[in-house]
C-alpha cells in the first residue's frame, strides 16, 4: 500500500506534493484530541463559539490569495472561482456565527406539563469526508453549522487535494481557535470503515457519489450512526416554450460550466420541446464554444482542467458512446494536445434514453440536450433519473413553474430562471441516489443535534 497521498497538478499533469499517511497511532491520537476538544466546547457559550467562527472568516479573507492558488495547483479550479469559494466559506461562518444561536433556541410545547420545550444539544464528533471539486466550501458549509451547535470535527478529505485539507485546519489554529474543533485525518478511502466504527464518531456527513454514499451508509448505519448524504446528481433543465430562449440558453451555460463543470448541482440535462429545440441548440451551443478555457491562472479562462486525467478519460468515453448510439455532437468532444486534463465545452443534441449522456452522470464541461414532445412530457423526462439534487425551470410564466417545481418536480433544489447553486441560507440536499439530509439553513444546524424533549410536571 502506498505511503504517501499524491497530488498532481491537473494543468501540467506533474506532481506538486507527497503527503504521509496516518497510522492508526496518529487516527487513535487525533480521535482522542477531538473528543476531550468535544467535552470542553459543547459547554461554551454561543457567544463565544461565535467568536471563534468570525475569527476564522477574517483568517480566511487574509488568505484568500495563498488558498485560491492552492486550490488552482490541487484540483485546477479557475483562480477566480477560487477566490469566490474561499469568500462563500466566510460569509457563511459569519452568517452561523450571527444566527446560530436563534436556529438553536429552546422550541416551548404546550402540553399537559407545567413546562414543556425541545432542546438541541451536540452530539459529539463529526466525520466529515469530502469531495475534491469545492476543496473548501464542501468542508465549512458543514463545519459552520455543526461546530456552532457545539459539536466537533475530523475531516478525510479526497486524496488529491491534502494540501487544502491541511491549510484549512492550520488556518484554525491562526485564528486562534481551540486545537481540536477541525483536525484533519490523511487517510485512503479503504480506511475509512475504521474510522466510521470507531466509539469516538457520533455521526458522518459525506458528499461524494452514490456509490462513496451506499458504503458509507452502511458502515454507519450498522453502527447506528446518523449521515447526512450529498451525492451525484444529473439536474434537468426544463426549457418551456414561452422562455427567451438567448437569457435561457446563457442561465444552461453558467450553470453547466460552474467549476469546469465538475459539480454535483451543475446543470447537465437540458429538456426542450421541437417548436424551440432548434433556436436553443443554436444558441446553447454558440455560448459554450465561445467560453474561453485553458491555464486556470489565466483570469480571462472560465473553465480549466478536470481535477484528473482518468475522470477526463472517462468524460469523452461517454461522450463517443453516446455519438456511438445516436447523440449529435454540435461542438467539442474530443481530446486536447494539451498535456493537461482538459476537455473542451461540448454540446450533444438527440440524446435519448439508454445513452450515457442522458442515463448517467455527466462530470464535466458537456451538455446533453434532450427533446420532449411536449411541456409534461419535460416534466415526465426530468423526473426520470435516479438522482434528484436539483433542477431548474426556465419560462416567463413565473406562476406556472412555480406550480410546477412545487407539485412535479423530483428534486431537493429547485430554481426558476436561475442556475442551481447552494446558498447558506436555504437548506441543500437531494432526494432518491441523491441521498438525504440537509446541509446549511436552519435545518443544516438541526442535522447533528440531540432534539432533546424536557417535561416537567
Amino acid at each position: 500500500m502506498a505511503d504517501k497521498l499524491i497530488s498532481i497538478n491537473p494543468s501540467t499533469g506533474k506532481k506538486i506534493g507527497g503527503y504521509s499517511i496516518h497510522n492508526e497511532k496518529q487516527v487513535e491520537a487525533a480521535l482522542t484530541i477531538a473528543q476531550q476538544r468535544f467535552t470542553e466546547w459543547r459547554k461554551q457559550p454561543y457567544s463565544k463559539r461565535a467568536k471563534v467562527l468570525k475569527n476564522i472568516a477574517k483568517q480566511l479573507r487574509k488568505e484568500k490569495e495563498v488558498l485560491a492558488n492552492l486550490a488552482t495547483q490541487e484540483m485546477g479550479k479557475p483562480i477566480q472561482q477560487g477566490r469566490e469559494e474561499v469568500e462563500k466559506c466566510a460569509v457563511t461562518l459569519e452568517y452561523y456565527a450571527d444566527n446560530g444561536e436563534a436556529f438553536l433556541k429552546d422550541e416551548v410545547v404546550v402540553t399537559d406539563a407545567s413546562k414543556s420545550y425541545v432542546t438541541f444539544q451536540p452530539i459529539g464528533v463529526i466525520l466529515a469526508i469530502m469531495p475534491w471539486n469545492f476543496p473548501y466550501w464542501q468542508v465549512f458549509r458543514a463545519f459552520a453549522p455543526t461546530v456552532m451547535a457545539g459539536n466537533v470535527m475530523v475531516l478525510k478529505h479526497a486524496s488529491n487535494v491534502s494540501a487544502c485539507a491541511i491549510a484549512m485546519e492550520q488556518l484554525i489554529l491562526k485564528a486562534g481557535a481551540p486545537a481540536g474543533l477541525l483536525q484533519t485525518l490523511l487517510l485512503p478511502s479503504s480506511r475509512i470503515e475504521k474510522v466510521i466504527e470507531h466509539k469516538a464518531i457520533a455521526a458522518v456527513t459525506l458528499t461524494g457519489s452514490t456509490e462513496a454514499g451506499r458504503k458509507v451508509a452502511e458502515a454507519a448505519g450498522r453502527n447506528l450512526k446518523k449521515q447526512v448524504l450529498e451525492l451525484g446528481g444529473s439536474d434537468a433543465y426544463i426549457i418551456m416554450d414561452d422562455a427567451d430562449i438567448d437569457v435561457a440558453a446563457q442561465i444552461c451555460v453558467d450553470g453547466r460550466l460552474k467549476n469546469s463543470g465538475q459539480s454535483c448541482v451543475a446543470a447537465k440535462r437540458f429538456i426542450v420541446t421541437k417548436k424551440v429545440k432548434k433556436a436553443f441548440e443554436t444558441a446553447m451551443a454558440a455560448k459554450m464554444e465561445a467560453v474561453k478555457w485553458g491555464d486556470p491562472m489565466d483570469e480571462t479562462n472560465k473553465v480549466g482542467p478536470m481535477a484528473r486525467h482518468d475522470l477526463r478519460d472517462q468524460l469523452h468515453e461517454q461522450v463517443l458512446k453516446s455519438i456511438e448510439l445516436g447523440a449529435t455532437l454540435l461542438c467539442g468532444g474530443y481530446i486536447p494536445k494539451d498535456k493537461g486534463a482538459y476537455y473542451p465545452t461540448t454540446v450533444l443534441t438527440n440524446v435519448k434514453k439508454g445513452m450515457p449522456a442522458y442515463d448517467e452522470e455527466l462530470f464535466g464541461p458537456v451538455a446533453a440536450i434532450i427533446e420532449a414532445k411536449n411541456e409534461a412530457d419535460a416534466m415526465q423526462i426530468a423526473n426520470d433519473s435516479e438522482y434528484g439534487l436539483g433542477g431548474a425551470i426556465l419560462s416567463k410564466n413565473i406562476a406556472k413553474a412555480e406550480k410546477l417545481a412545487v407539485t412535479e418536480m423530483e428534486t431537493g433544489n429547485i430554481y426558476i430562471n436561475d442556475f442551481v447553486h447552494s446558498d447558506q441560507r436555504l437548506p441543500f440536499g437531494g432526494i432518491k441516489n441523491s441521498g438525504y439530509g440537509r446541509e446549511i439553513g436552519t435545518y443544516g444546524i438541526r442535522e447533528f443535534v440531540n432534539v432533546k424533549t424536557i417535561y416537567i410536571k
